[in-house]
């Protein structure tokens, strides 16, 4: 320590007011978190008692060495403090108009506490100062413990982070301490107490606060506390409460057994699921003990309620027993066993592995596998409207393009540079216009309108795999088709087959079992929904006034009766399987419990059978190594549920599969619609994207609906003031530092709050990192202009901002924090500012859903990202367009520098409007690039070295941490690399 203070000036403290006013002044302080301004004392002078604990110091005598606010220190060592009480010097002094001070303290023989060089700022009135921590009481006030009334008061800190607290507080009928009240001790880690003696009062009126300023006053309405003691946490004030720093007494209670335990065989591979068990704290895992077979018996932990058991014996008989475990070790006993026994051995697809590298290393191109090429025309299918829709006079099928078409021109993909491939959902779906896949039937069947002979969903994985081509497959966790889920449940619906319905609907056909490509009915008319429709109420029907018409009548005019399509008010739908209600607000409880639309009927995602139903579809595609899932309508289910059940289930099953590291980088990213152009959509936390990221902050109920509920209400009512923070996008300086991902919830996002900004991108790149600080790291966000639902700001139609704007955005997304993402055809401008989708009554050919496979007949070949080796024929005239030059040479150019991929960026010293600085650190690899998309930038405070721009391979020497770079024009980009490899590929249209 230095032996005399430095004398560093500190912005003052805002002064307090007296005591006069205060209950006036308490209904006008903020939530927990903020700031309040609190008025300043009227008299011209200020005075400041300063109390400093020296027990830790074993001092002879202290010494007080300041300087008033704008004023002069005074002459070391300063003035000397009296003793005050035991532990405790105090001296008053006189600040004149001054509202604080600078304050060090020392021994006066040349021992000194500056508060580690930074000296104390102080404020005026009754200061405290212990072990560094500053607060505003008096420690040695007498708070009593005589004969009245006593209230003991339990504050938690434990979410707000305050390292000290204080209680100010009014008995009943009395009148209101000083502000900021007394000072309370620490109790034990996050809790802090103090035991007042209230005189006759049996309660009093109490708001803390963490002496600087930050108060918790109950939302405006101060809190209401009784004699004896009490806890307040989160806002929840619990009378007659246990002391929170006993001792815990250690958990010794075992779960319940798991019931319900099934198996069911198909081929060599089991299925088990089970009701969850219940545990007095929680169960984190089960155990399943699987007898049977050549191997004896075999345990396994698991980390949802659902395990599928794959490549055993043929022919042999298995038994299955669950026990639950909570967090102390605790075991259940072991359920009652569940017995199946296997088939012969299917003939197994290659199996495939996914390539478990690092996600934010490949730039993806998203596409809807129907409308992208079509390799198999026999597997075509036009569905109910083909005809009406217009459809049929384009030869224009919906379900046009298939997984042959896909692996056909993989080279293509990789031709642009892109090394992932975003499909939409491959599940058997059903429903009127089913060809985008997000209307799921028969969820553990890949739809053979997808499929062909030597091009099956795995011959794609295995094939992209081979090619060091990602495959991310969309799934559904929210919601089925409108005839529920094959396997699951499915509802019974005899509606009324007239004359103006024929056309659609035939007679219900016995033996018939719907797969979406089959043309089987009896009038040879229709093959889509004919097992389901009478002309007769049957007995047993469940729908309330069946046959009767609405009053309402169809886009073709024709008469709607009750009970002709599913719904939740129907009665169809059980509450174990199915939610029960429209949706009625779209940022309320009810978007996460209710259905969206009448074609997607709403999972009781809280309900076990249907989460085991989901796990265990899921499984089965996680196997055939997939490298990714997006989650589609993610905000309608409950976080809590994701990180409960969903999110474990994915990451354990890929552990279990392809090891730990396949985990890590199997990518799940969440769309979360948030269609607002504000950090928070519409002040609602958990309808906002980046909550998603994030774990859970405290346990809830053990049922999932009732937990559901609890953290809604929970989150939404810390605001979105009190949400966590990350550091993980961003750097240090000029620093990259390891990321804390402890918090993460397991899935990353869509960046929807860019997406909606990006008709400019300036306003995308604003938005973008105004965000990222409340996601838990935003390197791994999905970045897309426009998609198969919607271009920016909401529009409905595919994005028309001209080919400069693209080449901009596209600069920016391929350089930015996050993963870029192409929507299929964008390279060329595809559909541009046309209905991205209008239904099934007009034809796709029409909308920004188009069958894009005109533009790549002929052949291509790519044996490197970004180049292609060769090609002829109308797809050689696509590759040469424009966008796509700019696209590969991107591609070229974040391939090549790291930090550009998965690198930490700042904006700290740095003029321009769209410049930003990244770095990536990682054993040997050490990569730091300056970025200026459009316009000039000037860099200061970075290290010094040669940089070499990998557009036009200028070289600067940095000599005096300063770099100033031009504007290098719309949709042009400069990339400085400290110590780069210089100019990566050739100039384009724009990179130049």
């Amino acid at each position: 320590m230095r032996s005399a203070p430095p004398r560093l000036p500190r912005r003052p403290l805002v002064a307090f007011v007296a005591a006069s006013g205060l209950l006036g002044l308490l209904s006008a302080v903020p939530d927990p978190g903020t700031s309040i301004p609190l008025q300043t004392v009227a008299d011209s002078s200020s005075t400041a008692t300063v109390f400093y604990y020296t027990k830790t110091k074993n001092w002879s005598s202290t010494y007080l060495h300041y300087a008033p606010d704008s004023g002069s220190w005074t002459t070391v060592p300063g003035v000397q403090m009296e003793s005050a009480c035991t532990d405790w010097v105090k001296k008053t002094v006189d600040l004149g108009s001054a509202a604080g001070l600078q304050a060090t303290f020392n021994n006066g023989s040349g021992t000194w506490d500056n508060n580690g060089g930074n000296n104390y700022a102080l404020g005026t009135g009754t200061i405290t100062v212990k072990d560094g921590v500053i607060a505003h009481s008096d420690p040695c006030a007498d708070t009593g413990t005589g004969s009245g009334n006593q209230a003991t008061v339990y504050y938690s800190t434990a979410t707000s982070g305050w390292t000290t607290a204080n209680i100010h507080y009014a008995p009943s009928g009395g009148s209101w301490t000083a502000v900021p009240g007394l000072g309370m001790e620490s109790a034990c880690t996050g809790w802090w107490k103090k035991t007042l003696d209230i005189g006759t009062a049996t309660s009093l009126k109490a708001a803390f606060n963490n002496g600087n300023g930050v108060w918790d006053n109950n939302n405006s309405s101060d809190y209401t506390i009784p004699t004896g003691t009490t806890t307040v946490k989160d806002r929840t004030v619990t009378t007659g409460a246990a002391n929170p720093c006993a001792t815990e007494a250690p958990d010794i209670d075992a779960p319940t057994a798991p019931t319900k335990v099934t198996a069911s065989a198909t081929d060599t591979s089991i299925v088990v699921s089970w009701e969850a068990a219940t545990d007095n704290k929680a169960v984190t895992k089960y155990q399943v003990t699987r007898t049977g077979g050549s191997k004896g018996t075999v345990v396994t932990d698991v980390g949802s309620t659902v395990y599928s058991d794959t490549g055993l014996e043929e022919k042999t008989a298995y038994t299955y027993t669950v026990k639950a475990v909570d967090a102390a070790g605790n075991t259940s006993p072991a359920s009652a066993g569940a017995t199946a026994t296997t088939g012969t051995a299917a003939p197994a697809p290659a199996a495939g592995t996914p390539l478990g590298t690092d996600p934010r290393k490949d730039p993806i191109y998203f596409v809807l596998t129907a409308r992208f090429y079509d390799g198999d025309s026999s597997n075509n299918r036009g569905g109910s409207q083909h005809t009406k829709s217009g459809n049929a006079a384009n030869n224009d099928p919906m379900f046009r393009g298939d997984f042959k078409g896909l692996v056909n021109k993989l080279d293509y993909i990789k031709a642009l540079g892109f090394s992932a491939v975003w499909i939409t959902p491959v599940v058997l779906n059903r429903s009127d216009y089913d060809y985008h896949g997000y209307h799921g039937y028969d969820f553990y069947k890949v739809d053979p309108r997808l499929e062909s002979a030597g091009a099956t969903y795995q011959d794609l994985i295995n094939a992209a795999h081979a090619k060091g081509m990602k495959i991310y497959q969309d799934v559904v966790y929210n919601h089925s088709s409108r005839w529920g889920a094959k396997g699951l449940y499915t509802p019974t619906v005899y509606g009324v087959r007239d004359a103006q319905w024929s056309w659609y609907y035939d007679e219900k056909n016995e033996g018939f079992e719907y797969d979406g490509l089959t043309v089987e009915t009896k009038s040879g008319k229709s093959y889509y929904n004919g097992d389901l429709w009478s002309t007769a109420e049957p007995s047993g029907n469940t729908c309330v006034n069946w046959g009767k018409p609405t009053g309402g009548k169809s886009a073709e005019g024709y008469t709607l009766y009750n009970c002709q399509w599913p719904s939740p008010t129907s009665g169809m739908f059980p509450k174990a399987y199915y939610h029960q209600c429209w949706i009625g607000n779209w940022e309320g409880e009810d978007s996460r419990s209710c259905w969206l639309h009448e074609d997607l009927a709403d999972f009781n995602t809280e309900s076990t059978p249907v989460q085991n139903y989901l796990i265990g579809a899921y499984d089965k595609y996680i196997d055939m190594g997939v490298d990714g899932f997006r989650i589609d309508t993610a905000v309608h289910i409950p976080r809590v549920t994701w990180n409960r059940r969903f999110l474990p289930a994915i990451y354990d099953r890929v552990t279990q599969k392809f090891g730990t590291t396949a985990a890590q980088n199997f990518y799940v990213f969440g769309e979360v619609g948030a269609f607002v152009n504000d950090k928070w959509n519409r002040g609602s936390v958990n309808h906002s994207a980046q909550f998603f990221t994030w774990k859970e902050r405290k346990e809830y109920s053990a049922d999932d609906e009732t937990a559901a509920i609890e953290q809604f209400t929970y989150e939404n009512n810390l605001g979105t003031g009190n949400q966590p923070t990350s550091t993980n996008a961003f750097l240090n300086g000029n620093t990259y530092h390891t990321p804390d991902h402890s918090q993460f919830s397991g899935m990353n996002i869509i960046d929807m709050r860019m997406h909606m900004n990006f008709g400019d991108a300036q306003n995308a790149y604003s938005n973008g990192k105004d965000s990222d600080d409340s996601v838990n790291d935003a390197t791994y966000n999905v970045v897309y202009v426009d998609s198969h639902d919607y271009g920016p700001n909401k529009s409905s139609t595919r994005y028309s901002g001209g080919t400069d704007a693209w080449a901009e955005n596209m600069s920016l997304m391929w350089t930015f924090r996050g993963i870029p993402t192409l929507y299929y055809g964008s390279e060329i401008e595809f559909q541009k500012g046309k209905q991205i989708d209008c239904g099934p009554t007009c034809p796709l050919a029409s909308t920004g859903r188009a069958y894009y496979g005109d533009n790549l007949e002929g052949t291509v070949t790519a044996s490197e990202f970004g180049k292609a080796d060769s090609a002829s024929g109308q797809v050689a005239t696509t590759l040469s367009q424009p966008l796509v030059k700019h696209l590969q040479r991107l591609n070229q150019i974040r391939r090549a520098v790291p930090a550009l991929q998965m690198g930490q960026y700042s904006t700290d010293g740095i003029s321009g409007s769209m410049a930003f600085k990244r770095r990536y650190t990682s054993g040997s690899t050490d990569s730091f690039a300056l970025v200026t998309v459009t316009g000039d930038a000037t860099y200061t405070g970075i290290p010094n070295g040669t940089y070499k721009d990998a557009v036009t391979g200028d070289t600067k020497t940095v000599t005096n941490g300063t770099l100033s770079v031009s504007a290098p024009g719309k949709g042009n980009l400069r990339v400085y690399v400290l110590g780069g490899p210089g100019k990566i590929g050739t100039d384009g249209p724009y990179l130049k």
